[in-house]
């Protein structure tokens, strides 16, 4: 009698490990969270204001009254800046880890904030007064080179691209997009212009970049949750999902192409920001599951949540200073980060 061959896996026969109740109590939850968070983070700085000042300044604007000017000029576009940059880099982040089945993956530290960065200084130090639309086109090359720069060398590294590999690689990378960053800031005499973007901060977002930004995060977004099923067939193995008949290449160039719109984008306004994209899908992974359906759109709720408190947090801990957002995340960032490498070594 000969032995019954193994069905071939289909799409429904994989069943994916999720918790959609669990992904719709974060979503609904994070998005009133969001909206209190940034209610909350309007109304302080360096003169408080009432919410109920926020809430007239929102719905019933009037140009004479100082707080509405203040809300509406500088505070509300630093907030909604940094709600979109908190989605942009946790998104990024997610597609990034299902794609390439790496815990560790994240733009800050697979070389693409600073790739971004590195070409951000060259448009400021020889195209000075180029148009914000330019910047963020920029933004996009420069992370792709950062990121080919890191998997061409951790591709050479013998044994293959480990995930432990392609962050050595990514630190390497980034610490010398940074240093020529630096470089060109000291010899043509323009790390004011740069400062904000190594230290990481919102607060000179305007609502010019907030409405060049949008359509470019929407439309990344909108197609990160179209191919967020292709990026959960993805992260159970590459033969599975080509035996699900999944067109893999056309998946991971899709996949890329928003990662490199969602990294520039965030980069080239309020600069390299690390660890939101590491901590943030790892967090919704946890809650929801495996299935990047959830994954993805409460990566986006979260990171904005995370971006908005951390901004908030900047500002109360040394009034009137401000304490930049990237070091405040990286304090959480960096202990996870070592976790996630020493789990992944113990794996290996």
């Amino acid at each position: 009698m000969n032995p019954v061959a193994e069905e071939a896996p289909t799409l429904t026969t994989v069943k994916f490990r999720s918790r959609p109740w669990a992904a719709t109590l974060i979503l609904i939850g994070g998005i009133i969270a969001l909206a209190f968070s940034i209610a909350l983070s309007v109304s302080y700085g360096a003169a408080d204001i009432k919410l109920s000042v926020v809430w007239q300044a929102v719905f019933s604007f009037d140009p004479a009254i100082t707080d509405h000017q203040i809300i509406k000029e500088l505070r509300l576009p630093r907030v909604l800046g940094g709600a979109m940059v908190g989605a942009c880099f946790a998104v990024a982040g997610a597609i990034m880890q299902g794609m390439t089945r790496n815990p560790l993956a994240d733009s800050g530290l697979l070389g693409l904030n600073a790739g971004a960065g590195f070409v951000l200084a060259l448009c400021f130090a020889f195209f000075p007064g180029l148009p914000y639309m330019y910047l963020i086109m920029y933004s996009f090359l420069g992370a792709g080179v950062g990121a080919g720069l890191v998997y061409g060398i951790g591709a050479m590294a013998k044994g293959g691209l480990t995930p432990v590999r392609l962050v050595l690689a990514g630190a390497a990378i980034s610490a010398m997009l940074g240093a020529l960053s630096e470089g060109i800031a000291l010899y043509f005499r323009i790390g004011q212009d740069l400062a904000f973007w190594y230290a990481g901060a919102v607060s000179g977002t305007k609502w010019f970049e907030l409405k060049v930004m949008f359509p470019w995060v929407a439309a990344a977004i909108s197609g990160a949750i179209i191919l967020s099923r292709s990026i959960t067939l993805l992260s159970l193995g590459e033969d599975i999902a080509r035996g699900l008949g999944q067109r893999t290449a056309l998946v991971k160039i899709g996949a890329t192409a928003i990662v490199l719109v969602l990294a520039g984008t965030a980069v080239s306004v309020v600069g390299a920001v690390g660890f939101v994209g590491l901590l943030v899908p790892h967090a919704a992974r946890y809650w929801v599951g495996v299935d990047y359906r959830w994954i993805i759109p409460c990566s986006s709720v979260l990171g904005s949540l995370l971006v908005v408190l951390a901004d908030l947090a900047a500002r109360m801990i040394n009034p009137p200073y401000e304490t930049p957002i990237g070091a405040l995340i990286a304090l959480i960032g960096v202990p996870f980060f070592l976790y996630l490498a020493r789990k992944e070594r113990r794996e290996l």
